[in-house]
């Protein structure tokens, strides 16, 4: 194989790629990390480079359409679709310093515990075993203990008599047996039954929470929460599937990713807690249909191809020693069943948490998130469609747009005719992430900048403010509103609202709003008829209500009415974990959700594009 020296600064590493590969793979398969937000699909900008040495390729289309005339010029080009012919050094195009992110964790649970009755199914037992004496005896130390403990061979794993003979003897006989159901999964000398432990987790397609609970008390001990590390090969479900179809080592770069995660997750709530990890012997995780594939290195390309179907649906209880998570190796990994293809066990634990299902009016819960979901229902019947938002509310194909980290404008409003900014911690402004979007739209709205259309009124603004009027501009034959100018607000540079901006957010808002106004439709609820609407997941207990309404991202309802709720799929989890009867209950409402495919109903062409415009006032 012919191989081209490919230099990427400014780590000024040299690496040999195929002749004719693409850099971004001949980046990431040398373990090179180039984040590609669309999967390498040449449609982002976050895999540029710009070419340092060497000769600079031809743009392909997607260079000019994605990276505009100006950059093209300065020598840049997208990775993913910029093949390696000849020696090259090409510069990595640097991330925005996103620290400090702003993950919603898992809220805690004891109002929620309050009203379940806890029992994790975990079981400590202190016996005493009769050690074999005599050789005459025909025994073993598996036999005498398992004649103490009335079970039989098949209830214990191979691997736990490893330590076996040599627990049984520290304390003359004394253990302490850990059981979870039929399994015996500890044995462990002396006294320990006060030392019982669980996670649960949940794995989002942007962010994963863990939280370890004492399983006797369900006391919150400690939870971290971080990046989807995944989110480098693509932010959303339908490029990471794209990536995994790519190559069938890709589907092992995935799940390793995760793993990983996992593992550094547990190290530091262990860490934090005190607690060592052969003490946690039970872990629930809740994710989309997606993550869930992944986690357990299931290909998941025919969920990304109709007619959507997932390769199981069923709840499943595994030892985590199967999944090389390092808690206990016999701890019981359970994950929650999945609905659908893009229904996945998250919104089981949405739907568990909110107890959505149970009142007799009417509500509606909704996950706003990259692969958000939202569920419509009550006691009598319970809806569920997938809402993919997409990553735009993230900050991902924003021509300023970032996570939600320091310095991300995260606020926007209108005072003395020009436009205010808040960024998280206060810090400098690097660029805008959801919340801020969401809000910058409304402003714009108000101030007609923005039609009805979403369409930048710069025709109209001669009519605005003096302040306002140097912020709306056309730069070649693109509509931008400034919101920062370089050097305002500690801005480094300029930090604009393109057109292309607006319309990436229509599509994104036309997908939540059309998910929620179809299952109304189908289950023939008037507005009035919703009692509640629910805002759960970390985008949505993030943004404001007043916002939200006003570009039509949620349905119209009295601000009285819609309440956070948090992040109800964490809290399924971890209700889940703590109550086996709330895990049984998560099986009956997997069953009892009806799944509706927006797509192959007739009317929803013409609701998205309804709910794509804004609300006119």
């Amino acid at each position: 194989m012919t191989t081209v020296a490919l230099t990427l600064l400014p780590e000024r590493r040299t690496l040999q790629a195929p002749h004719g590969a693409t850099i971004l793979a001949s980046a990431q398969e040398a373990g090179v990390d180039i984040t590609a937000t669309c999967g390498g699909r040449g449609r982002c900008t976050s895999c540029r480079v710009k070419f340092v040495s060497g000769a600079v390729p031809p743009p392909t289309v997607m260079d000019e359409l994605q990276l505009g005339d100006a950059l093209v010029r300065e020598g840049y080009r997208l990775s993913c679709q910029c093949r390696v012919m000849e020696p090259v050094a090409v510069l990595v195009a640097p991330p925005l310093d996103e620290r400090s992110f702003q993950i919603l964790g898992a809220q805690s649970p004891s109002e929620a515990l309050a009203r379940v009755e806890i029992d994790a199914g975990i079981r400590k037992e202190v016996v005493t075993v009769s050690l074999p004496k005599e050789e005459h005896h025909q025994t073993s130390d598996l036999e005498e203990m398992l004649a103490v403990l009335g079970r039989t061979p098949d209830d214990v794993s191979p691997a736990l008599l490893q330590a076996l003979p040599r627990a049984l003897r520290q304390q003359r006989g004394e253990v302490t047996v850990t059981t979870f159901g039929s399994r015996v999964l500890a044995v462990e000398p002396g006294d320990t039954r006060l030392l019982k432990f669980g996670l649960a987790v949940d794995i989002g397609t942007t962010s994963v929470v863990t939280t370890l609970m004492e399983l006797e008390s369900g006391e919150e001990l400690a939870s971290v929460s971080s990046l989807n590390p995944q989110a480098v090969f693509g932010a959303d479900l339908m490029s990471r599937i794209a990536f995994a179809q790519l190559d069938a080592g890709n589907l092992r770069k995935l799940r390793t990713r995760i793993v990983g995660l996992l593992n550094q997750h547990i190290e530091q709530v262990a860490a934090d807690s005190g607690v060592l990890p052969k003490w946690i012997y039970k872990v629930v995780i809740v994710g989309n249909t997606c993550m869930h594939h992944l986690l357990l290195g299931i290909d998941p390309s025919h969920v990304g191809l109709a007619p959507y179907a997932p390769v199981m649906r069923h709840a499943l209880v595994l030892p985590a020693r199967e999944l090389f998570l390092k808690v206990n190796p016999e701890a019981r990994v359970c994950l929650l069943p999945l609905v659908a293809g893009f229904v996945g066990a998250d919104a089981v634990g949405v739907a568990l948490a909110t107890r959505i299902g149970e009142t007799p009016e009417t509500r509606i819960a909704v996950d706003i998130g990259t692969n958000g979901e939202v569920l419509l229902g009550s006691r009598d019947r319970l809806w569920a469609c997938s809402a993919p938002a997409g990553p735009a509310l993230e900050g991902a194909q924003l021509r300023h747009g970032m996570r939600g980290a320091l310095g991300a404008i995260d606020q926007v409003w209108l005072e003395d005719g020009d436009l205010r900014l808040h960024t998280i911690g206060d810090a400098p402004a690097q660029g805008i992430c959801g919340s801020g979007v969401i809000d910058a739209i409304a402003t714009l709205l108000e101030a007609d900048i923005l039609d009805w259309s979403g369409l930048i009124a710069v025709e109209g603004r001669d009519r605005l403010p003096a302040p306002l009027r140097g912020r709306v501009s056309v730069r070649g034959e693109e509509r931008v509103v400034t919101l920062a100018r370089a050097g305002e607000g500690g801005a480094a540079r300029e930090i604009l609202l393109t057109q292309d901006d607006v319309r990436q957010v229509q599509l994104c808002k036309g997908a939540i709003a059309s998910g929620a106004a179809m299952l109304q439709r189908i289950a023939g609820v008037a507005p009035d008829q919703v009692s509640e609407l629910m805002l759960a997941g970390g985008f949505g207990n993030y943004l404001s209500i007043r916002s939200a309404l006003r570009i039509g991202l949620i349905p119209p309802l009295p601000a009285s009415r819609i309440r956070y709720v948090g992040n109800a799929a964490a809290l399924g989890a971890q209700l889940a974990l703590m109550s086996e009867t709330e895990r049984a209950r998560a099986e009956t409402i997997a069953r009892r959700i009806e799944h509706v495919s927006l797509a192959a109903h007739p009317d929803f062409q013409d609701v998205f594009v309804d709910c794509m415009n804004f609300p006119r006032t």
